[in-house]
This record gives structure tokens, sequence and C-alpha cells, in this order.
């Protein structure tokens, strides 16, 4: 929302912004990616982890008036948890928020330098796949959990026949480590019924909740997009990863 503003002598435009329960758990999502956050104006936000083998993306419904950058997004959160209804009135430096419209408290938070910030410098181009498999909620918070359960880091997507794939979750470098497995159906795109292994870390699989199409590329890039939100995901696979080999 945009509003003309008289103050003494001179109209200055008020930008005020309320943050939906959806974006906010995007942000709060992205925060576990990496504390540092650039938004740009417009409705879309993107983030990429220190290490920049975590790229993720997400169109919200707001607009967001200006760029920003935000140092540490977690201590962002927690000013906007202090409100029930927040709004955001985003000034040249810094944004002032306020309870639903009333003035009888405000937190003025400022922005960051954003040559301090990491920030994606340019868009992804996701190279043909020849792996493709649906991952739904339940398996993807199925797999995570026994990874926490046995102690184990790695994640790896194996071939067992045309159209069949074992998602199994161990440790790479152990040979005696103990293992979860799940069986699931995935896609040959290339129409080859080829071995592979593709492996991840456990820990980069850092996903808002829902159902994914997955996408795995032997130039060791997959693409997660989640079914139900704008949000997608481009996570690199480790060096270990294996197709037709």
């Amino acid at each position: 929302m945009v509003l003309l503003l008289y103050t003494l002598t001179t109209w200055r435009i008020v930008k005020i912004m309320n943050l939906s329960n959806e974006t906010v758990s995007v942000l709060k999502n992205f925060s576990t990616i990496n504390q540092n956050l650039v938004i740009k104006s417009g409705n879309s936000i993107s983030t990429i982890s220190a290490q920049k083998n975590i790229v993720a993306q997400a169109t919200v419904k707001e607009t967001f008036p200006q760029d920003f950058a935000i140092y540490d997004l977690n201590e962002f959160l927690a000013a906007l948890s202090l409100f029930e209804k927040p709004d955001l009135e985003f000034r040249d430096d810094f944004v002032v928020i306020t309870e639903n419209g009333s003035t009888s408290k405000s937190l003025k938070y400022w922005y960051s330098d954003p040559s301090v910030v990491t920030t994606t410098t340019k868009e992804i181009t996701m190279p043909e796949c020849e792996i493709s498999f649906s991952l739904g909620n339940n398996l993807l918070s199925d797999v995570q959990k026994a990874a926490a359960v046995i102690g184990v880091p790695d994640m790896v997507l194996q071939a067992m026949s045309a159209g069949k794939a074992v998602l199994k979750v161990t440790d790479k470098k152990n040979s005696t480590a103990n293992d979860y497995a799940v069986g699931i159906d995935v896609n040959n795109e290339d129409g080859k019924d080829l071995p592979y292994k593709f492996w991840f870390k456990v820990e980069n699989l850092k996903l808002l909740s829902g159902t994914y199409n997955v996408a795995v590329s032997s130039k060791n890039i997959s693409h997660f997009v989640n079914s139900n939100v704008d949000i997608g995901y481009w996570i690199a696979l480790e060096p270990e990863s294996k197709y037709d080999a």
C-alpha cells in the first residue's frame, strides 16, 4: 500500500506493507539457508547459501516497494514477532514496524549495507535432467528423521531398475554405517535405463514443508519445486555422484 503523507511543508510517499503468514514462513525457511538476505523490489525473493551450493527462489503475494538488505534475518523475524499484526513502512534507510496501523508502539529496523550481504547474482539455468520423481512431504520428513536418528549425513538416489530407485540415507565414508532406505518410482527422462548414484548432503535439504517435483541432472545439480507453494530450490549434488558408471 502506498500513501501520501503531508509533513510540515512537503508531501512524502509512505510505502506500507503487511506480510502474509505464507511469506513469513518463506522468510523463516530462507533464514535456515543464509542469515543474510537482499530483497529486490517486486514479488520475487531469492537466497543463496554461504557455500553457494543451495539457491532458493520464491514468488510471494506481496510486492516489495524497494530494494533493501537484511544482515540477520532471524533477528528481523524476531522483531516482527513483537507485533501481532505488523505493518511495515519502508523508508530509505530503515523500515518502521507498527501494530496494525497504530502508532502506540513502533520499532525502527535499519537496513544492512548490501556489500556485506551474500546474494544471488544471476538466475540458474537448469540443464536437462536424466531422472525425475515426486518427493512427498511424509517421505521427505521420514528420510530426514531417519538420518537424524541413525546419525548419518548423506542421502543417495540410486537406480534399481527402469522406473525404480531407492532413496537411502547413510554415511558414504563408512562402509559399515547404518542406513535407511525407501523404494520410489522415478521417471527416466532420457529414456535410458542406466546405473546412477546421485549423492546429496542431508543438511542441504532445507525445504519448506510440502510435496516436491524433483529433477536431477548428471551435471551435479538438482531442482526441487514445491507443488503447493511457488518456491523452488537448486541443490548441488556431491562430487561422488555418478551417472552411467
